[in-house]
Protein backbone atom coordinates (compact mmCIF):
# COMPACT_ATOMS: atom_id res chain seq x y z
CA UNK A 1 0.00 0.00 0.00
CA UNK A 2 0.67 3.75 -0.65
CA UNK A 3 -0.19 6.62 0.26
CA UNK A 4 -0.87 7.83 -3.01
CA UNK A 5 -2.85 4.78 -3.70
CA UNK A 6 -5.32 3.99 -1.09
CA UNK A 7 -6.94 0.32 -0.52
CA UNK A 8 -10.28 -0.82 -1.52
CA UNK A 9 -12.01 0.91 2.09
CA UNK A 10 -9.60 2.97 3.50
CA UNK A 11 -9.34 3.31 7.38
CA UNK A 12 -9.09 6.87 8.11
CA UNK A 13 -8.01 7.50 12.13
CA UNK A 14 -7.75 10.63 13.77
CA UNK A 15 -3.98 11.57 15.30
CA UNK A 16 -4.31 14.39 17.84
CA UNK A 17 -0.76 14.55 18.69
CA UNK A 18 2.51 12.53 17.76
CA UNK A 19 1.65 9.73 20.27
CA UNK A 20 -1.78 9.18 19.10
CA UNK A 21 -0.52 9.31 15.43
CA UNK A 22 1.88 6.73 16.26
CA UNK A 23 -0.60 4.54 17.99
CA UNK A 24 -2.92 4.86 14.84
CA UNK A 25 -0.11 4.16 12.43
CA UNK A 26 0.95 0.83 14.86
CA UNK A 27 -2.60 -0.03 14.53
CA UNK A 28 -3.34 -0.67 11.16
CA UNK A 29 -4.66 2.70 9.92
CA UNK A 30 -4.14 3.45 6.13
CA UNK A 31 -4.82 7.11 6.62
CA UNK A 32 -4.58 9.40 9.24
CA UNK A 33 -5.97 12.97 9.83
CA UNK A 34 -4.46 15.92 11.71
CA UNK A 35 -4.30 19.51 12.34
CA UNK A 36 -2.13 22.22 12.54
CA UNK A 37 -2.19 24.98 15.67
CA UNK A 38 -4.83 27.13 13.93
CA UNK A 39 -7.91 26.14 11.32
CA UNK A 40 -8.67 22.88 12.65
CA UNK A 41 -12.03 21.63 14.53
CA UNK A 42 -10.29 20.18 17.34
CA UNK A 43 -8.36 23.17 18.99
CA UNK A 44 -7.74 21.36 22.46
CA UNK A 45 -5.71 18.13 21.22
CA UNK A 46 -2.25 18.65 20.81
CA UNK A 47 -2.23 19.18 17.62
CA UNK A 48 0.87 19.52 14.85
CA UNK A 49 3.28 23.44 14.66
CA UNK A 50 5.41 23.81 11.82
CA UNK A 51 7.89 21.97 13.14
CA UNK A 52 6.31 18.78 14.00
CA UNK A 53 4.33 18.64 11.23
CA UNK A 54 7.17 17.62 9.02
CA UNK A 55 7.79 14.85 11.63
CA UNK A 56 3.81 13.93 11.35
CA UNK A 57 4.25 13.26 7.07
CA UNK A 58 7.70 11.44 7.70
CA UNK A 59 6.43 9.01 9.75
CA UNK A 60 3.18 8.58 7.61
CA UNK A 61 5.26 8.33 4.44
CA UNK A 62 8.01 5.94 6.04
CA UNK A 63 4.56 3.75 6.56
CA UNK A 64 2.71 3.89 3.69
CA UNK A 65 0.08 5.84 5.57
CA UNK A 66 -2.11 9.26 3.97
CA UNK A 67 -1.70 12.00 5.88
CA UNK A 68 -4.70 14.42 5.56
CA UNK A 69 -4.62 17.99 7.44
CA UNK A 70 -8.06 19.49 8.43
CA UNK A 71 -8.26 22.95 7.73
CA UNK A 72 -12.04 22.59 8.44
CA UNK A 73 -12.62 26.30 10.19
CA UNK A 74 -14.22 28.98 8.99
CA UNK A 75 -11.41 31.85 8.92
CA UNK A 76 -12.35 35.54 10.00
CA UNK A 77 -10.15 38.31 8.53
CA UNK A 78 -7.78 38.32 11.01
CA UNK A 79 -7.24 34.63 9.90
CA UNK A 80 -7.41 34.13 6.66
CA UNK A 81 -3.90 35.85 6.28
CA UNK A 82 -1.84 33.49 7.59
CA UNK A 83 -3.47 30.20 5.90
CA UNK A 84 -1.22 30.71 2.55
CA UNK A 85 1.95 30.57 4.41
CA UNK A 86 0.69 27.62 6.29
CA UNK A 87 -0.28 25.66 3.00
CA UNK A 88 2.92 26.42 1.93
CA UNK A 89 4.23 24.50 4.48
CA UNK A 90 1.91 21.34 4.38
CA UNK A 91 2.93 21.50 0.46
CA UNK A 92 6.54 21.29 1.36
CA UNK A 93 5.91 18.72 4.53
CA UNK A 94 4.10 16.54 1.31
CA UNK A 95 1.05 16.15 2.74
CA UNK A 96 -1.36 13.94 0.96
CA UNK A 97 -4.69 16.10 1.34
CA UNK A 98 -6.35 18.92 2.89
CA UNK A 99 -9.38 18.72 4.41
CA UNK A 100 -11.36 22.16 4.13
CA UNK A 101 -14.73 23.38 4.06
CA UNK A 102 -14.64 26.68 3.57
CA UNK A 103 -14.89 27.98 -0.48
CA UNK A 104 -11.77 30.79 0.29
CA UNK A 105 -9.77 28.33 1.89
CA UNK A 106 -10.67 25.85 -0.97
CA UNK A 107 -9.30 28.71 -3.34
CA UNK A 108 -6.47 29.16 -1.70
CA UNK A 109 -5.24 25.69 -1.08
CA UNK A 110 -5.50 25.28 -5.14
CA UNK A 111 -3.32 27.97 -5.47
CA UNK A 112 -0.25 27.55 -2.56
CA UNK A 113 -0.72 24.07 -1.88
CA UNK A 114 -1.00 22.62 -5.79
CA UNK A 115 0.09 19.05 -5.27
CA UNK A 116 -2.24 18.58 -2.16
CA UNK A 117 -5.45 17.37 -3.15
CA UNK A 118 -8.71 19.13 -1.75
CA UNK A 119 -11.39 17.16 0.63
CA UNK A 120 -14.59 18.59 1.03
CA UNK A 121 -15.24 18.43 5.52
CA UNK A 122 -18.33 16.97 7.05
CA UNK A 123 -18.46 20.84 8.24
CA UNK A 124 -20.00 21.77 4.46
CA UNK A 125 -22.85 19.65 5.06
CA UNK A 126 -22.87 17.40 1.69
CA UNK A 127 -26.22 15.71 1.49
CA UNK A 128 -27.45 15.86 -2.35
CA UNK A 129 -25.65 14.91 -5.15
CA UNK A 130 -25.30 18.50 -6.73
CA UNK A 131 -23.61 19.51 -4.08
CA UNK A 132 -20.79 16.96 -4.23
CA UNK A 133 -20.73 17.36 -8.30
CA UNK A 134 -20.34 21.28 -8.05
CA UNK A 135 -17.48 20.97 -5.88
CA UNK A 136 -16.17 18.20 -8.21
CA UNK A 137 -15.95 20.43 -10.87
CA UNK A 138 -14.52 23.08 -9.02
CA UNK A 139 -11.65 20.51 -7.92
CA UNK A 140 -12.53 18.13 -4.85
CA UNK A 141 -11.22 15.28 -5.24
CA UNK A 142 -12.88 13.50 -2.29
CA UNK A 143 -15.77 15.21 -0.26
CA UNK A 144 -16.79 13.80 3.41
CA UNK A 145 -20.57 13.29 3.34
CA UNK A 146 -22.53 15.00 6.14
CA UNK A 147 -23.51 12.48 8.97
CA UNK A 148 -27.16 13.05 8.80
CA UNK A 149 -27.10 10.81 5.36
CA UNK A 150 -28.84 7.47 5.67
CA UNK A 151 -27.18 4.70 3.62
CA UNK A 152 -30.09 4.81 1.30
CA UNK A 153 -29.42 8.05 0.81
CA UNK A 154 -25.44 7.60 0.31
CA UNK A 155 -26.42 5.14 -2.17
CA UNK A 156 -28.02 7.71 -4.59
CA UNK A 157 -25.54 10.54 -4.32
CA UNK A 158 -22.61 7.54 -4.89
CA UNK A 159 -24.88 6.05 -8.17
CA UNK A 160 -25.38 10.08 -9.11
CA UNK A 161 -21.36 11.47 -8.65
CA UNK A 162 -18.87 10.53 -10.91
CA UNK A 163 -17.07 7.83 -9.68
CA UNK A 164 -13.25 9.67 -9.81
CA UNK A 165 -15.14 11.50 -6.77
CA UNK A 166 -13.96 9.82 -3.74
CA UNK A 167 -16.59 9.57 -0.58
CA UNK A 168 -15.93 9.32 2.97
CA UNK A 169 -18.04 9.50 5.84
CA UNK A 170 -17.95 8.78 9.34
CA UNK A 171 -18.66 5.59 10.93
CA UNK A 172 -17.83 5.71 14.55
CA UNK A 173 -17.50 8.24 17.81
CA UNK A 174 -18.99 11.18 18.97
CA UNK A 175 -22.56 12.66 17.16
CA UNK A 176 -23.30 16.54 17.15
CA UNK A 177 -26.79 17.38 18.66
CA UNK A 178 -26.76 20.20 16.07
CA UNK A 179 -27.11 20.01 12.19
CA UNK A 180 -23.12 19.02 11.02
CA UNK A 181 -21.86 20.53 14.42
CA UNK A 182 -22.87 23.97 13.36
CA UNK A 183 -23.66 24.50 17.13
CA UNK A 184 -23.67 28.39 18.47
CA UNK A 185 -24.77 26.99 22.18
CA UNK A 186 -21.23 26.78 23.25
CA UNK A 187 -20.57 30.41 21.62
CA UNK A 188 -23.19 32.37 23.51
CA UNK A 189 -22.90 30.10 26.89
CA UNK A 190 -18.83 30.38 27.51
CA UNK A 191 -17.79 32.55 24.47
CA UNK A 192 -15.74 29.55 23.41
CA UNK A 193 -16.34 29.24 19.41
CA UNK A 194 -17.49 25.50 18.50
CA UNK A 195 -16.34 26.40 14.90
CA UNK A 196 -13.00 27.28 15.69
CA UNK A 197 -13.02 23.88 17.16
CA UNK A 198 -13.20 25.20 20.94
CA UNK A 199 -16.73 23.62 22.01
CA UNK A 200 -17.37 23.49 25.47
CA UNK A 201 -20.02 21.02 25.04
CA UNK A 202 -22.77 22.53 26.91
CA UNK A 203 -25.30 19.65 25.31
CA UNK A 204 -23.94 17.45 27.79
CA UNK A 205 -24.58 19.77 30.52
CA UNK A 206 -27.36 18.79 33.02
CA UNK A 207 -30.23 21.58 32.81
CA UNK A 208 -32.95 23.17 35.06
CA UNK A 209 -35.33 25.52 34.99
CA UNK A 210 -35.00 28.42 37.56
CA UNK A 211 -38.54 31.30 37.78
CA UNK A 212 -37.51 34.94 37.62
CA UNK A 213 -38.66 35.46 41.11
CA UNK A 214 -37.30 32.65 42.92
CA UNK A 215 -33.58 32.74 42.44
CA UNK A 216 -31.59 30.15 43.54
CA UNK A 217 -34.66 27.55 42.91
CA UNK A 218 -34.10 24.94 40.40
CA UNK A 219 -36.60 22.75 39.12
CA UNK A 220 -36.09 19.70 36.69
CA UNK A 221 -36.65 19.77 33.31
CA UNK A 222 -37.97 16.22 32.32
CA UNK A 223 -38.34 15.41 28.57
CA UNK A 224 -39.69 11.90 29.50
CA UNK A 225 -39.21 9.63 32.93
CA UNK A 226 -35.75 9.26 31.95
CA UNK A 227 -34.01 12.29 32.85
CA UNK A 228 -32.80 16.19 31.89
CA UNK A 229 -30.11 15.62 29.42
CA UNK A 230 -32.29 16.39 26.85
CA UNK A 231 -29.43 17.11 23.75
CA UNK A 232 -27.52 14.57 25.00
CA UNK A 233 -26.57 12.35 21.71
CA UNK A 234 -25.24 9.17 21.68
CA UNK A 235 -22.22 7.67 19.95
CA UNK A 236 -22.26 5.83 16.60
CA UNK A 237 -20.51 2.55 16.00
CA UNK A 238 -20.82 0.73 12.44
CA UNK A 239 -18.23 -1.82 13.54
CA UNK A 240 -21.12 -4.38 12.76
CA UNK A 241 -22.50 -2.57 9.48
CA UNK A 242 -19.00 -2.45 7.25
CA UNK A 243 -20.42 -4.79 4.88
CA UNK A 244 -22.95 -2.25 3.84
CA UNK A 245 -20.62 0.51 4.12
CA UNK A 246 -18.13 -1.36 1.30
CA UNK A 247 -21.19 -2.13 -0.78
CA UNK A 248 -22.97 0.92 -0.48
CA UNK A 249 -19.37 2.71 -2.71
CA UNK A 250 -17.66 4.22 -0.14
CA UNK A 251 -13.58 4.87 -0.44
CA UNK A 252 -13.20 5.98 3.07
CA UNK A 253 -14.49 5.14 6.62
CA UNK A 254 -13.37 7.81 8.92
CA UNK A 255 -13.54 7.41 12.90
CA UNK A 256 -13.83 10.45 14.88
CA UNK A 257 -11.54 11.19 17.91
CA UNK A 258 -9.01 13.69 17.76
CA UNK A 259 -9.52 14.83 21.19
CA UNK A 260 -9.23 11.27 22.80
CA UNK A 261 -6.49 9.60 24.00
CA UNK A 262 -4.02 7.63 22.30
CA UNK A 263 -5.42 4.55 23.69
CA UNK A 264 -8.76 4.92 22.15
CA UNK A 265 -6.83 5.99 19.20
CA UNK A 266 -5.37 2.57 19.26
CA UNK A 267 -8.27 0.31 20.29
CA UNK A 268 -10.55 1.34 17.97
CA UNK A 269 -8.33 1.68 14.82
CA UNK A 270 -7.33 -2.08 15.39
CA UNK A 271 -10.91 -3.19 16.01
CA UNK A 272 -12.27 -1.28 12.61
CA UNK A 273 -8.94 -2.70 10.88
CA UNK A 274 -9.92 -6.25 11.60
CA UNK A 275 -13.63 -5.62 10.63
CA UNK A 276 -12.41 -4.34 7.32
CA UNK A 277 -9.95 -6.80 6.97
CA UNK A 278 -12.78 -9.59 7.14
CA UNK A 279 -14.63 -7.78 4.60
CA UNK A 280 -12.26 -7.88 2.22
CA UNK A 281 -11.33 -11.43 3.25
CA UNK A 282 -15.19 -13.10 2.47
CA UNK A 283 -15.04 -13.89 6.65
CA UNK A 284 -16.93 -12.92 9.68
CA UNK A 285 -15.73 -10.36 12.07
CA UNK A 286 -13.96 -12.44 15.13
CA UNK A 287 -16.01 -11.40 18.42
CA UNK A 288 -13.21 -10.51 20.01
CA UNK A 289 -12.75 -7.52 17.41
CA UNK A 290 -15.88 -6.42 18.08
CA UNK A 291 -15.87 -6.01 21.51
CA UNK A 292 -13.03 -3.93 21.48
CA UNK A 293 -15.35 -0.84 21.24
CA UNK A 294 -16.84 -1.67 24.19
CA UNK A 295 -13.71 -1.32 26.51
CA UNK A 296 -12.89 2.34 25.14
CA UNK A 297 -14.62 5.57 27.01
CA UNK A 298 -18.06 5.80 24.96
CA UNK A 299 -21.49 6.65 25.55
CA UNK A 300 -23.67 4.42 24.68
CA UNK A 301 -23.77 3.43 20.69
CA UNK A 302 -26.38 4.05 18.22
CA UNK A 303 -25.54 3.46 13.97
CA UNK A 304 -25.99 7.19 13.60
CA UNK A 305 -28.22 8.15 11.14
CA UNK A 306 -27.34 5.39 8.60
CA UNK A 307 -30.02 3.11 9.10
CA UNK A 308 -32.68 5.81 10.71
CA UNK A 309 -32.99 8.19 13.91
CA UNK A 310 -30.18 7.36 16.27
CA UNK A 311 -32.52 8.81 19.34
CA UNK A 312 -31.19 10.71 22.49
CA UNK A 313 -29.51 9.51 25.38
CA UNK A 314 -31.65 11.11 27.91
CA UNK A 315 -30.43 9.18 31.59
CA UNK A 316 -26.93 11.06 31.96
CA UNK A 317 -24.11 12.62 30.28
CA UNK A 318 -21.01 10.24 31.61
CA UNK A 319 -18.93 8.11 29.66
CA UNK A 320 -19.11 4.50 30.09
CA UNK A 321 -15.15 3.46 31.06
CA UNK A 322 -14.54 0.15 32.34
CA UNK A 323 -11.07 -0.14 31.46
CA UNK A 324 -8.01 1.60 32.52
CA UNK A 325 -4.90 1.85 30.66
CA UNK A 326 -2.10 0.90 32.78
CA UNK A 327 1.24 1.05 30.74
CA UNK A 328 2.48 0.68 27.01
CA UNK A 329 5.06 -1.76 26.13
CA UNK A 330 8.38 0.02 25.07
CA UNK A 331 10.06 -3.13 23.96
CA UNK A 332 10.08 -6.84 24.43
CA UNK A 333 12.06 -9.70 23.64
CA UNK A 334 11.63 -12.87 22.24
CA UNK A 335 10.60 -14.29 25.79
CA UNK A 336 8.00 -12.13 26.45
CA UNK A 337 10.31 -9.79 28.72
CA UNK A 338 9.43 -6.19 28.23
CA UNK A 339 10.32 -2.88 29.25
CA UNK A 340 7.27 -0.66 29.93
CA UNK A 341 5.93 3.11 30.48
CA UNK A 342 3.56 3.59 33.00
CA UNK A 343 0.06 5.57 32.72
CA UNK A 344 -1.98 4.12 35.53
CA UNK A 345 -1.09 2.76 38.89
CA UNK A 346 -1.93 -1.15 39.23
CA UNK A 347 0.18 -3.72 41.30
CA UNK A 348 1.53 -7.58 41.32
CA UNK A 349 -1.28 -9.62 41.71
CA UNK A 350 -3.98 -7.37 39.92
CA UNK A 351 -5.31 -9.23 36.70
CA UNK A 352 -4.44 -7.38 33.32
CA UNK A 353 -4.83 -7.63 29.38
CA UNK A 354 -2.46 -7.00 27.16
CA UNK A 355 -3.51 -6.76 23.55
CA UNK A 356 -1.55 -4.94 20.65
CA UNK A 357 -1.10 -4.29 17.49
CA UNK A 358 -3.13 -7.45 15.79
CA UNK A 359 -2.52 -9.43 18.97
CA UNK A 360 -5.30 -10.52 20.42
CA UNK A 361 -6.16 -9.67 23.47
CA UNK A 362 -4.49 -11.93 26.74
CA UNK A 363 -5.70 -11.82 30.24
CA UNK A 364 -2.95 -12.63 32.86
CA UNK A 365 -2.26 -11.96 36.71
CA UNK A 366 0.17 -9.41 37.09
CA UNK A 367 3.59 -10.76 38.04
CA UNK A 368 5.95 -9.04 40.13
CA UNK A 369 7.92 -6.68 37.75
CA UNK A 370 11.26 -4.85 38.29
CA UNK A 371 12.66 -1.70 37.83
CA UNK A 372 15.28 -0.62 35.49
CA UNK A 373 17.88 -1.83 37.99
CA UNK A 374 16.85 -5.10 38.65
CA UNK A 375 15.18 -4.23 41.71
CA UNK A 376 12.03 -5.89 43.01
CA UNK A 377 8.85 -4.18 41.62
CA UNK A 378 5.51 -4.40 43.83
CA UNK A 379 3.75 -1.71 42.26
CA UNK A 380 5.11 1.21 39.53
CA UNK A 381 4.29 4.39 41.04
CA UNK A 382 5.63 7.45 38.53
CA UNK A 383 3.96 8.50 35.98
CA UNK A 384 5.99 7.86 32.40
CA UNK A 385 8.54 5.68 34.20
CA UNK A 386 10.12 2.21 32.88
CA UNK A 387 9.88 -0.75 34.18
CA UNK A 388 10.20 -4.62 33.36
CA UNK A 389 7.68 -7.10 33.16
CA UNK A 390 7.36 -10.80 32.33
CA UNK A 391 4.26 -11.46 29.84
CA UNK A 392 2.30 -14.80 28.47
CA UNK A 393 4.51 -14.06 25.37
CA UNK A 394 6.01 -11.68 23.06
CA UNK A 395 4.59 -8.44 21.67
CA UNK A 396 5.44 -5.59 19.57
CA UNK A 397 6.44 -2.08 20.13
CA UNK A 398 3.07 0.25 21.54
CA UNK A 399 1.36 -2.83 22.95
CA UNK A 400 -0.93 -2.01 25.62
CA UNK A 401 -1.45 -3.08 29.67
CA UNK A 402 -4.73 -2.76 30.91
CA UNK A 403 -7.15 -3.21 33.21
CA UNK A 404 -11.00 -3.74 34.40
CA UNK A 405 -12.32 -1.29 36.64
CA UNK A 406 -15.29 0.59 37.26
CA UNK A 407 -14.86 4.54 35.83
CA UNK A 408 -18.17 5.30 34.42
CA UNK A 409 -18.64 7.57 37.51
CA UNK A 410 -15.54 9.97 36.49
CA UNK A 411 -16.49 12.74 33.42
CA UNK A 412 -13.35 12.10 31.50
CA UNK A 413 -12.95 11.35 27.79
CA UNK A 414 -10.34 8.81 26.74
Amino acid sequence: MSAGNPPLLELLAPAGDMERLRMAVAYGADAVYLAGTSFGMRAFAGNFNRETIYQATALCKEHGVACHVTINTMPRNSEVKDLPAWLEVLEDAGADAVIVADLGAFTLAGRYASHVKRHISTQASICNYETARAWYDLGASRVILARELSLDEVAELRAKTPAELEMEAFVHGAMCVSYSGRCLLSNYMTGRDSSRGACAQPCRYRYTLMEEKRPGEYFPVFEDEKGTYLLNSRDMCMIDHIQELYDVGLNSVKIEGRAKSAYYAAIVTGAYRHAIDAVKSGQALDPVWRGEVEKISHRPYSTGFWFGQPGQYLADERYLREWQICAIVQSCDEYGLATLSLRNKFRAGDLVEIVGPDCRPVSFPTPVMETEDGAPLEEPRHPQMLFRMQLPGPVPPLSILRRETELTGKKRIG
